[in-house]
């Protein structure tokens, strides 16, 4: 199952790039809450190239890496990965009069209902938004 999440930036494409692959911006913004955060974030933004996100809760009860394999980079207007169970995301950056529109389609785990996963990730898009148009 596929599920799909988006979001409209107030920016220029090349803003919403660079925060979407600079691991300072990405430490920013990348949680789905004010109780999570984002200590750390390595990337290399490449086909093949891998990433690792550090998730975790501020008050360090829970946390968990969140990694992959990049196997699209079309700069600035796609990237596509596999994370490490397999699944697939693909984000589209699509400019037009109001900015950018940012669409993540990416598939389903089992362990969640899907309506969680995608408040989950709407949320986290959601929060990049405001990142961009607040830097």
């Amino acid at each position: 199952m596929k599920i799909e999440v988006s979001t409209q930036v107030n920016a220029t494409l090349d803003a919403v790039w660079q925060a979407w692959t600079t691991p300072d911006d990405i430490n920013q913004w990348n949680a789905a809450s004010d109780d999570w955060c984002n200590p750390r974030s390595q990337l290399d933004l490449r086909v093949g190239g891998r990433f690792n996100y550090r998730m975790e809760a501020r008050d360090g009860s829970a946390g968990f890496d969140f990694g992959g394999t990049f196997t699209q980079v079309q700069a600035p207007r796609l990237l596509a990965y596999r994370m490490g169970d397999d699944r697939e995301v693909e984000v589209r950056f699509v400019a037009d009069a109001q900015g950018v529109t940012v669409t993540e389609i990416f598939d389903a785990e089992s362990m969640n209902p899907p309506e969680m996963q995608r408040a989950g990730w709407q949320a986290i898009l959601d929060r990049f938004a405001r990142h961009v148009e607040n830097k």
